[in-house]
């Protein structure tokens, strides 16, 4: 009896690895083909929130040109005339009411903490936006360490932070205060 189920035993198993290598093979395609649609995302947004008991709030649109990334925010609701911090955080999450959910920053290389004029700096350190007399901010920056979704240090679904007080570049975290609005890094809008 055992001699007439092994050749449906070795059938089996044969069907079994036929199956295994099929999926292994979709899989890797798969991976292949989701890789090549990340890669396809150019443009990426963060729509701000404010925290509990703040008003800031607006919006970041990340553009990759080439190796770089345009960061262009419009904000409001900040102190009239003030600088305030603002840089990419570790986790894209904003449930907390103050922001702590969002982590520390973005910082994949290890680098300290420092303004965008350092080269060597977290990922995440984008620098200061200057409050006008209405308390709007407009700030544009281009940086070169970091990718909306390729290999090099991408941000989608990574948290974006603006802070109370200036970044004055001083160490872990430029001294920047209570976070004031925290908005997810998510796939822009191809159409707008």
């Amino acid at each position: 009896m055992k001699n007439q189920n092994l050749p449906l035993t070795i059938l089996a198993t044969t069907g079994l690895l036929a199956i295994s290598s099929l999926n292994a093979a979709a899989q890797v395609h798969g991976e292949k083909a989701h890789g090549a649609a990340w890669g396809a995302v150019k443009q990426a947004i963060a729509v701000l929130h404010s925290t509990a008991g703040n008003k800031c709030h607006g919006k970041i649109i990340f553009t990759q040109e080439g190796d770089n990334v345009k960061v262009v925010a419009d904000i409001e609701g900040l102190n009239p005339g003030q600088k305030h911090a603002f840089h990419i955080h570790q986790n894209g999450d904003c449930s907390a009411p103050d922001a702590m959910s969002a982590g520390g920053h973005y910082n994949p290389d290890g680098h300290e903490h420092g303004l965008p004029e350092k080269d060597m700096r977290h990922a995440g350190d984008l620098g200061n936006l200057q409050a006008d007399s209405n308390g709007k901010a407009h700030y544009e920056i281009t940086v070169k360490n970091i990718s909306i979704a390729s290999l090099k240090n991408p941000i989608i679904g990574r948290g974006v932070i603006v802070h109370a007080k200036a970044d004055d570049g001083g160490q872990p975290v430029g001294n920047a205060g209570a976070r004031i609005a925290c908005g997810v890094i998510g796939v822009a809008n191809p159409g707008k």
